[in-house]
This record gives C-alpha cells, structure tokens and sequence, in this order.
C-alpha cells in the first residue's frame, strides 16, 4: 500500500504527460496494422486539430491541478469523503475510487453533455470527427473539457480518496480513452467479452455514430456498467457506423477554427 502511494502520489507531471505520449503512439502503430475502418485520410492532417485541442486540454488540467492539490490537502485535514468512513483493504478502496470517479467524472457528465443544450453544444466538437482514431480520444472543447473537470472535482470530494488513487485512476482514463477510440479490428469474441466489463473499442464506437439514437448510448469511460445498469448500453456491428453528426457538413471536420467556434454559432440547429 505505501508503495503504491508512494508511486503515483509522487508521479512528476513530465510522467504524466510521458504516459500520454506512449498510449497515443502505441495505439497509433496499432490501427496502422489492423485497422477496423478503412479511411481515406491524411493521418497527420487529421490528427492536427485534434493534438492542438489535446494541448488546451492539458493546460486546463495543469489549470485544475491547483484546485485538486488544495481539495486533497482540505480533504486530509478535515478526514472528509465517503473512504474515510470506512476501513477496508487498500485494494478495495482503489476499486470503490474507480467506480465512483467513472460514474460521476465520466459518466453522469457525459450523460449531461448529451442531454444539456448549452453542455451538448460544446461536446459536438468530440463527435464531429468523420474519421475517428486514436487522436479523437483527445478532441475535447475547452469548454466541455472544464465542464469535466468540474465533475472530477466534485467525485473527488465525496470520495475522499488518497492523491494516489486519483492519479491512478487519471492514468487509467488514459489508457482505455486512446483504446476505445483508436480505429482498432479487434477479434469480435474478444471485444464482446471485454464489453461485459470494461468498455470495448466496438462498444464505443456505435456511441461515435452520427445520429441518435446510437450517439446517445455508451457514456463509459473505463467499466461499462454503468451503461448495463442505467440502459443505456448498446451493441451491434461496427460495419454500420458512419461517423460525424447529422448537423454537419463533413468537411468541417479538421477545420480547428470552425471547432472552436461552433459552440457559439447560432445556426447550427440541435434538438437537444
């Protein structure tokens, strides 16, 4: 136990941002070899936008890393959080942690971008990629990246987990977000079998098609229960998926410009 608090307690943030680098390019060279849909693309040009939103976002996180480090240090002042409550094995409580960061940090607030108007506006920039890959994971709004953060604060302070279990669990977050996007063709049984628990490349792709209600199904990030447990889990064929938005023209896509600004332009109609 005191090792790994030791460990990702004093993970330097260059670790952090190492482990990004490795996921990306791992998955990268991976959907190169065995890629599940065959799209006509200019990887690098494609990825543009999407490693400048990346860079936003880990200003933002740098940003709210002040914020985290001052909730940890009230937290262990005041012995607040639901963990302090009770006295089970370090395993256990990591997992408890686990669970209650992906429900809230990820799924109740991804629920909430698809279901809030103002919210939903801000995240149509992750799903207006035509062609999604590994550097999709990273495609998030300014604006709807804070929205989540606020979230991981929020799980955070009712959890009342150690800093450790919450680095452990960002670093997690990272893996399964360039996993689960990558443009992968996996074995089927394999990516069936791995949907009972976790979420499944396949799984998160239906979540990328581009109209609903596929794209209102999927809001896990790292334990697909949630979705099983709310309905809102859904599995079908890959091969039927088309990715986009139905209130989009393609060929904004790679337009960063157009990305940005698209939260705020007024004629760009949604029924949410």
């Amino acid at each position: 136990m005191e090792q790994f608090l030791d460990f990702f307690g004093k993970l330097p943030n260059i670790g952090k941002v190492g482990w990004i680098v490795v996921c990306m390019s791992i998955f990268w060279i991976l959907e190169g070899m065995w890629p599940l849909a065959g799209f006509r693309y200019r990887k690098w040009q494609h990825a543009f936008p999407n490693l400048v939103l990346l860079t936003t976002t880990i200003l933002i996180n740098a940003l709210f890393g002040v914020l985290t480090a001052g909730l940890f240090l009230w937290m262990d002042q005041h012995q607040f959080g639901l963990l302090y409550l009770v006295d089970f094995p370090w395993w256990m409580e990591l997992i408890m942690a686990l669970l209650l960061l992906d429900l809230l940090a990820q799924y109740l607030v991804h629920y909430l971008l698809h279901k809030v108007k103002f919210m939903w506006r801000f995240h149509m920039v992750h799903h207006s990629d035509t062609a999604v890959d590994v550097t999709t994971g990273t495609r998030h709004h300014p604006g709807d990246y804070m929205m989540r953060e606020m979230f991981s604060l929020v799980a955070i302070l009712v959890s009342g987990m150690p800093f450790a279990f919450y680095v452990f669990y960002r670093l997690t977050t990272i893996l399964f977000t360039y996993f689960t996007h990558a443009n992968l063709n996996i074995p089927g049984w394999l990516d069936k079998a791995i949907s009972y628990i976790f979420i499944s490349p396949h799984m998160h792709k239906f979540h990328h098609h581009f109209e609903r209600p596929w794209t209102d199904t999927n809001f896990g990030n790292i334990f697909s229960i949630w979705d099983r447990l709310f309905g809102t889990f859904v599995y079908d064929d890959p091969r039927k998926i088309r990715y986009g938005l139905d209130v989009l023209q393609d060929s904004t896509s790679d337009q960063l410009g157009y990305q940005l600004k698209l939260p705020f332009d007024p004629t760009i109609k949604t029924d949410r």
